[in-house]
């Protein structure tokens, strides 16, 4: 559990599983990656087994100990819907964040079939925030399985936002968040995009936040567009800085 998560649109993280395999464009230089492999090989360290998918059943009732309310993003080093991590458990996680019922938590997924699959048989309290990433217009179905799922708030992340998202139906989606890629092999974002965006959420009633727009550092290129921040949170349709 890592608290004051330098994810923006978050205040810590909570990894019960760490490590994951590629499905799509936006995985290519997977900051996640990056990081484990540095480790790999150190008897020890978290991440000597690298970016190996390894599942942590001791970290599972890490949420409970932690009294003070805080809005938690599950899995940053990983993807709980990926194919190899077994259904029962994802149950487990599910039901520490349902028993945990003063913490926000956000999953977020590229593994939209399988999210499809399992959501019947999970419970979905209100404080369970359902994402998937959608990175090119090739992927916008992606949005049609998540609304299937029966959570309180469905969000989207764009980013990296590597394309225009032709085609993305916003409905039934509460949140969206975009920005560009960070790293040395950086791929750009263009302006036009996330104005789309921005302005197809304003129309729709979707909170809206742009996280930044990238480059060689996270911050290098700010977090304004056209002048302003945009940090909307889901129920609120107003700028809300996560406190």
């Amino acid at each position: 559990m890592a608290d004051n998560s330098a994810i923006e649109w978050t205040e810590a993280t909570w990894n019960p599983v760490t490590g994951c395999s590629k499905v799509s464009p936006g995985c290519a230089h997977c900051y996640a990656e990056t990081f484990a492999e540095r480790w790999r090989g150190t008897p020890g360290h978290p991440y000597e087994q690298g970016f190996d998918l390894r599942l942590w059943p001791r970290r599972l009732e890490q949420p409970l100990r932690w009294t003070r309310p805080r809005m938690i993003f599950v899995n940053s080093m990983s993807d709980l819907f990926h194919e190899d991590i077994p259904a029962s458990f994802i149950a487990e996680v599910f039901d520490v964040m349902a028993r945990s019922e003063h913490h926000t938590f956000q999953v977020l997924t590229k593994r939209h079939e399988r999210l499809a699959e399992l959501a019947p048989d999970l419970p979905w309290p209100d404080n369970v925030w359902m994402g998937v990433s959608i990175e090119n217009r090739r992927f916008v179905h992606r949005a049609d399985f998540l609304r299937c799922v029966p959570a309180a708030i469905r969000f989207i992340s764009a980013e990296p936002l590597l394309g225009p998202l032709e085609g993305l139906d916003l409905k039934g989606i509460h949140w969206l968040i975009s920005g560009g890629e960070s790293g040395p092999k950086h791929r750009s974002v263009k302006v036009e995009w996330l104005r789309d965006l921005r302005d197809r959420c304003q129309d729709d009633g979707v909170a809206y936040f742009f996280k930044q727009w990238g480059g060689r550092r996270p911050k290098s290129g700010g977090r304004e567009l056209d002048g302003r921040t945009w940090d909307e949170l889901p129920g609120t349709r107003r700028a809300a800085v996560i406190a």
